[in-house]
């Protein structure tokens, strides 16, 4: 199987085919990621994950081999999804609800008691400021190393340690500080 590099740099001298293996690759896990960073808004998720392959054949000029290129690839992510809250239209219309979809059929109380941690947990990491969601949802959802998460922000491994910490101990304040049901 080729690594994620040499199917970019096969894109890069034209090899168009090399797209489908890299979408089939990243798609579902790209979708998660946006999803948490979006509030768990699953059009919006898929939206932001269509315009980022779109995003990467327009801009694979700049992938730089031997740079890893999930990295890359959450970069660009990161970047759409940041884009997309600082527009002017989106700051008129951010709503502060979550919206879960829950079969009625798949609630035993095991299920329910993880769907409401589950919501609990989304709703308090929606909460954090961009910077601290962004490491946390790389580091804990998508698995990415401090190393990759810098890479994929931009900022240093001192700098993702400190927004992992900081963002884990407000995270956690705010849990503790949201009522159970």
């Amino acid at each position: 199987m080729k690594s994620d590099e040499t199917l970019a740099q096969a894109i890069q001298h034209g090899d168009r085919s090399a797209v489908g293996e890299l979408v089939t690759r990243h798609h579902g896990p790209l979708v998660g990621y946006l999803y948490r960073m979006t509030g768990e808004q699953r059009l919006l998720a898929e939206d932001l994950a269509q315009e980022t392959f779109v995003r990467l054949l327009r801009s694979i000029h700049t992938y730089q081999y031997p740079r890893p290129f999930k990295a890359w690839l959450y970069a660009l992510a990161t970047h759409l999804a940041r884009d997309h809250y600082k527009s002017a239209d989106t700051q008129r219309t951010i709503a502060l609800s979550v919206d879960f979809e829950i079969a009625a059929d798949d609630l035993p109380e095991q299920q329910a008691i993880l769907n409401d941690q589950s919501q609990r947990v989304a709703m308090a990491i929606h909460t954090l400021p961009p910077h601290q969601r962004e490491a946390i949802v790389l580091r804990y959802y998508q698995g990415l190393s401090h190393a990759e998460i810098g890479a994929a922000l931009h900022i240093p491994i001192g700098t993702v340690k400190s927004r992992l910490s900081i963002g884990l101990a407000r995270l956690r304040e705010l849990l503790e500080g949201i009522p159970h049901e």
